[in-house]
């Protein structure tokens, strides 16, 4: 039997899950729910892959590490298979190590904007309905959590009320422009009649 590949994108990284259905359970033949193999990609990095643990332990170093920046905690992550340290605000440096001896761990160094990628592309794993048995109870409270935080949720929660705001200024800036205008009618009237009244000539009296 064929293997079937899902492939999840988010700007600057790919997350490829490479696997068999369950068909003892009667799963669906495009669905995976054996994990054979995965691969990471990020521009410009050497490519990520391993096995099931490797992904499982990737994941939940990330989600961990990501909370503790949220949280402005020591995000200092380390673990059998992975270390994720801080190097300044902009950069964070990982530390892969290969569970063969003598291999020497990969070191990448990522942005926030990658970051973000990578943590992006793991919530699209964790919402398919066609991968099973990858996220625990703990990967799937992180990532509600972390989708408190995504840039576009707020954006779009932002807007309604930056319109309203806004559409009340305008109306109260026109509401004040013709109120003035009248005003200043009102005011340029009344000064005309009184010159008028000004340059009338008096009427001598009668005696």
């Amino acid at each position: 039997m064929l293997q079937n590949k899902l492939l999840f994108n988010q700007s600057s990284v790919s997350l490829e899950i490479i696997g068999l259905p369950d068909l003892s359970n009667d799963e669906n033949i495009n669905h995976i729910s054996i994990i054979s193999q995965w691969k990471l990609s990020i521009l410009d990095k050497p490519l990520i892959e391993g096995n099931l643990d490797h992904l499982v332990s990737i994941i939940k170093a990330f989600y961990s590490y990501s909370n503790s920046l949220l949280n402005n905690e020591s995000s200092l992550y380390e673990s059998k298979l992975i270390d994720i340290i801080p190097e300044n605000f902009y950069t964070h440096s990982i530390f892969l190590k290969s569970s063969k001896p003598k291999v020497k761990p990969l070191n990448l160094k990522i942005g926030n904007s990658v970051l973000a990628d990578i943590i992006n592309c793991f919530d699209q794993l964790g919402a398919s309905d066609k991968v099973k048995n990858i996220y625990s109870n703990e990967f799937s409270k992180n990532k509600n959590y972390l989708n408190l935080f995504d840039f576009k949720k707020i954006l779009n929660s932002l807007i309604p009320p930056i319109v309203s705001l806004f559409s009340i200024i305008l109306v109260s800036s026109a509401f004040i422009y013709v109120y003035d205008g009248k005003d200043n009618n009102d005011k340029r009237s009344f000064l005309n009649i009184k010159n008028k009244i000004i340059s009338i000539k008096p009427i001598n009296k009668l005696i």
